[in-house]
């Protein structure tokens, strides 16, 4: 597959644009999801994204960054490839078993250390800010977040200035008033998180 198309095109041709009924991490439904992990298991278009996210960052907030931490699972591999492409280390965050946002594995950050947050989709911002509190608290910088793709067409606080190389409003639905659950018709939950 060619490398060079745009970012939703890549996301269309290698089948990560899927439509149907899901429970997104938020906890709201869409009849849209964005699989990245299905774009990012091609090291072409993992590492063309990295790059273009990378510059993205680097117009967002100049000046060096020292670390790219990225929330587990989704951030992982897109984070790995934004840090390569600063020439930077990767670090990720993982929920322990309350569910609290948590640096494992030995990982750490410095205090004043200069960071991205780097995840692959933003939806309500809320897997990236509670990495950003958490550098925070460490006493690290966090210089901006950034993401494959904003679902929230900029809308999302991420508690950090944000880049994305695609933002789109997709739409979203409380559980509740969930049309397509009103239809009947079954939802199926394709994230990495369980609940």
């Amino acid at each position: 597959m060619n490398p060079s198309s745009s970012t939703l095109e890549t996301f269309e041709r290698t089948g990560a644009y899927l439509r149907g009924h899901f429970r997104l991490t938020s906890g709201l439904h869409s009849p849209e999801y964005l699989q990245c992990a299905r774009v990012l298991q091609y090291p072409a278009f993992a590492e063309q994204f990295g790059r273009q996210l990378a510059a993205k960052l680097r117009e967002l907030a100049p000046g060096a960054a020292g670390v790219v931490v990225s929330p587990a699972m989704g951030g992982l591999i897109i984070g790995h490839e934004v840090a390569r492409a600063l020439g930077v280390r990767h670090i990720f965050t993982e929920r322990d078993a309350e569910g609290k946002m948590t640096l494992r594995r030995g990982f750490s950050v410095e205090p004043g250390e200069r960071a991205f947050v780097v995840e692959d989709v933003i939806t309500t911002g809320g897997s990236t800010r509670e990495v950003v509190e958490l550098l925070r608290a460490a006493g690290a910088e966090v210089l901006g977040a950034g993401s494959i793709i904003d679902r929230s067409n900029g809308k999302a606080d991420a508690g950090a200035p944000r880049a994305a190389l695609h933002a789109m409003e997709v739409i979203a639905y409380d559980p509740a008033s969930c049309p397509l659950c009103r239809d009947g018709i079954p939802v199926v939950k394709p994230g990495s998180r369980k609940a």
